[in-house]
């Protein structure tokens, strides 16, 4: 029986792992959780599934090292939004422990680093956003030196048929409104702008080292298939299933492993699939990321904070939906060059790149007081 701790454990990706190990008794068992804010919630599931619990909204880093030790983990699943799901990554690998990693910033942020610790204590990252994972499983099966590019797919977010001058009026209200995934805010806001994808790319460049003109995003409005991978003889290799966070976060608890599960066997009759090209003038965020891939750097790091921090000014109503884009493009024209060496320095220049960007979104509230 494995052990598991959950961080994040009231998300999305938390509640998902949580359903897992309730249907699956015989192989998991719940050995800890976290939340960053729900204590009521988090003491409600710390009984349910007799286990310890921390509640993270003040805790630093040996808060996180006393209570992962204290649990003994077999695998941590990291289902923390944002930037606050690096630091229990670090500590997780620096322990030695295997890590089940849905936060993407995680790797955008830090992976040269993160993946030093990895190889130090011999920890694997699994990733289990449903494209990585997807795209983990089809390298292992066809093979590294057989792969020579990745097609991340895109639902396209609830604007993917809108034109310029709709985006221009979009409201938060609908940009909440995601047609195929239920997701926190946040992550719900980038997938409409396309941030989250382009945040994917950074995060698939990074994990299965490929440059920028090695990876394609294609959308896929169903989200039946999460992502391909083509083989040098042209070939395209892809993983299908219905939209569910179950599916990737199941194979990383039993990586690797493949074996059978509670969820419902996917049948592909019936099934429409088409897929379009991404508007990337549109949606300009997804350039950006890929800009950011290219010139490598501090600028992926640079690119998820900005974006952090304008996507938050959105959900605050101080700005406007295009303006996402703008504030996070005005921030990465500084010069983001350096590759940090240390998480310290990681941490520094991201509180610098958030700096830039709270900058230009007090001139955007202060022109129109």
């Amino acid at each position: 029986m494995k052990k598991i701790l959950v961080l994040g454990c009231t998300g999305s990706i938390g509640s998902s792992t949580l359903d897992i190990i309730e249907n699956e008794k015989e192989m998991f068992i719940c050995c800890g959780l976290t939340a960053h804010s729900k204590k009521d919630e988090l003491s409600a599931l710390s009984k349910k599934f007799q286990c310890p619990s921390l509640l993270t909204n003040n805790a630093d880093e040996k808060d996180y090292k006393n209570f992962i030790s204290s649990c003994k983990p077999d695998i941590v699943v990291n289902g923390i939004a944002g930037s606050p799901g690096l630091l229990p990554s670090k500590v997780t690998l620096e322990l030695g422990i295997d890590l089940a990693l849905a936060n993407k910033e995680t790797v955008v942020m830090a992976y040269p680093l993160v993946k030093a610790l990895s190889e130090k204590t011999g920890a694997k990252i699994i990733p289990v956003d449903s494209e990585h994972s997807a795209i983990f499983s089809l390298i292992n099966q066809c093979g590294k030196e057989n792969s020579d590019r990745i097609l991340i797919t895109a639902s396209g977010g609830p604007f993917r048929n809108f034109t310029k001058e709709q985006l221009e009026n979009v409201t938060l209200e609908m940009a909440l409104n995601h047609p195929t995934w239920k997701m926190g805010p946040k992550i719900t806001i980038d997938s409409s702008t396309l941030a989250n994808k382009g945040l994917e790319v950074i995060e698939a460049s990074y994990l299965f080292d490929k440059p920028a003109d090695k990876i394609d995003v294609v959308v896929h409005p169903q989200s039946i298939i999460h992502s391909m991978v083509r083989t040098n003889d042209g070939m395209i290799y892809a993983q299908a299933s219905d939209p569910d966070m179950k599916h990737p976060i199941i194979s990383a608890l039993t990586y690797p492993e493949n074996v059978k599960n509670y969820l419902k066997p996917f049948d592909l009759l019936d099934k429409e699939l088409t897929f379009f090209r991404p508007r990337m003038d549109d949606f300009p965020l997804l350039k950006y990321a890929f800009q950011c891939v290219e010139k490598k750097g501090s600028y992926p790091l640079v690119f998820n904070a900005a974006n952090e921090v304008a996507v938050h000014a959105f959900l605050d109503g101080k700005i406007r939906y295009t303006e996402i884009a703008g504030i996070t493009e005005k921030t990465l024209q500084n010069d983001w060059s350096e590759t940090p060496e240390t998480f310290e320095r990681v941490f520094e220049l991201d509180a610098k790149a958030r700096s830039i960007a709270e900058s230009f979104i007090t001139e955007i509230v202060g022109d129109r007081a």
